[in-house]
């Protein structure tokens, strides 16, 4: 973990709301000139901090009103199958999340199809792509709260 300080928690946490800012909004918010706010942000991309900057989507105006969460269940635990799976798991495109857990299941993964039957043949996919014990489906019936900003501090500590 990285200790940040308040004005570069400050800007991340700006940034993580609208990337789309221009500098000197983000800079007026976070009490700094336009140039030295500017070489903070470089400074955190530059260390990994601030991965990328993107667009956020309505997932229902571009089509895909289904989001199934699917358990997984490896049938063994070799560095083979972890590789045939992630190299599974990277070409399908209908997947926004992968995480591999502790506890009854050993991967989630969330994914975003426009149907039933795009579910069905993404499913067909994944099980003929990589070798699987288990697989349980979960579908989403509303999104109640969703977010991409990280819960950063911008209280001085």
């Amino acid at each position: 973990m990285t200790d940040l300080d308040l004005i570069d928690r400050k800007i991340v946490a700006e940034l993580m709301q609208d990337a789309s800012l221009p500098i000197a909004q983000i800079a007026d918010k976070v009490g700094l000139s336009q140039t030295p706010c500017w070489k903070r942000i470089q400074k955190l991309e530059a260390n990994g901090i601030l991965v990328k900057r993107v667009a956020l989507a309505d997932p229902h105006q571009l089509g895909f009103g289904i989001v199934v969460f699917v358990e997984i269940e490896a049938p063994n635990h070799t560095s083979e199958w972890r590789e045939t799976f992630t190299t599974a798991v990277n070409t399908l495109p209908e997947i926004m999340e992968v995480y591999r857990m502790a506890g009854h299941m050993d991967y989630l993964l969330r994914v975003a199809v426009p149907s039933m039957e795009a579910f069905d043949g993404f499913y067909k996919r994944l099980t003929d792509a990589v070798p699987i014990k288990n697989v349980t489906s979960h579908f989403s019936m509303e999104r109640i709260h969703f977010t991409t900003a990280y819960p950063v501090d911008t209280r001085n500590r």
